[in-house]
């Protein structure tokens, strides 16, 4: 039997070195929250011109969308290029009659295009959906940590896997906090979906776990696997093959999705990944580790 728990704090320093950046990112730059959350305008469009560009011609053209806008006072929060002549336009709120006045200054001046995609959010639906957003998370926490403690019959089981589960979000923050300031990748409710998600799926992964523990515990095993420590690794082993074989089938899908699938799923199918992984890798050496740790902690007070 391999003795996991022997490497406990290696555990520990591997999560922090992999949270620590992510804490960093969301400190100094936060997310990048889509109009979902701030209100405005969204409008993809595509140009209908198939010209070679160069980077140069690029910039002009981003230059001429920022130039017409501001002549009709147009407040721009950004000007994104996509492969195949595709813009996308991000500005504050506008309404019908300025959205018309704008197509009318677009086709007059950069010639005809193709509208792709326009959705507009108010300023009060996204204050009120990121509230509900929190709310829910903080919502969900809390009664997984009820539930885990109620069916355990410890408060210690609910509290480390809630841990663990913190640990999870906290991965999943910062990624898409560094994706966010490096490659612009916004958070919209389809982020909010997956976060909520993964925190099922890692408290799922870890009450497996657990609950090995606890029939070893009922068993009174003799002297040789009576130390919690032993009964810990115990479960480990014993669950390790079958949490990693049935995450790997989800991980393939995911992955197929990520290279594979449409631009308005990808990131929410790479959260989906980044939070299986996480969630994988934190119910057997975060949660386990923290209960140990507890326990030994319990002990030397006792």
């Amino acid at each position: 039997m391999i003795d996991f728990i022997r490497y406990k704090w290696l555990y520990f320093l591997i999560s922090a070195m992999v949270i620590l950046p992510g804490v960093f990112s969301l400190v100094k730059w936060g997310l990048k929250p889509s109009i979902d959350f701030t209100g405005g305008t969204i409008w993809e469009i595509a140009t209908a011109e198939n010209t070679e560009k160069s980077t140069e011609n690029a910039e002009i053209k981003k230059g001429d969308w920022q130039k017409i806008l501001e002549e009709k006072q147009v407040e721009v929060i950004s000007i994104e290029e996509k492969p195949e002549e595709h813009f996308i336009l991000r500005l504050k709120a506008i309404d019908d009659a300025k959205k018309e006045e704008l197509t009318s200054a677009f086709r007059d001046n950069l010639k005809d295009f193709t509208e792709i995609r326009y959705e507009l959010v108010g300023p009060t639906l996204g204050r009120e959906l990121l509230v509900k957003t929190i709310t829910g998370v903080v919502l969900a926490a809390f009664l997984i940590l009820l539930y885990v403690a109620y069916r355990f019959k410890d408060k210690m089981y609910g509290i480390c896997a809630i841990l663990a589960m913190f640990h999870d979000t906290l991965v999943l923050l910062g990624s898409f906090s560094l994706l966010g300031h490096f490659f612009n990748v916004e958070v919209d409710t389809l982020y909010v979906t997956a976060v909520l998600t993964i925190l099922s799926f890692s408290v799922h992964d870890t009450i497996v776990v657990y609950d090995r523990i606890r029939e070893s515990i009922k068993k009174n095993l003799p002297v040789s696997g009576g130390d919690f420590t032993f009964l810990v690794n115990k479960a480990i082993n014993e669950t390790l093959t079958r949490s990693i074989n049935n995450s790997l089938t989800i991980i393939f899908m995911l992955l197929a999705l990520v290279i594979l699938g449409g631009v308005t799923i990808r990131w929410f199918a790479a959260a989906l990944l980044i939070g299986i992984i996480t969630g994988t890798y934190s119910s057997t050496f975060t949660a386990t580790p923290l209960l140990v740790l507890w326990h030994e902690l319990k002990s030397r007070k006792r």
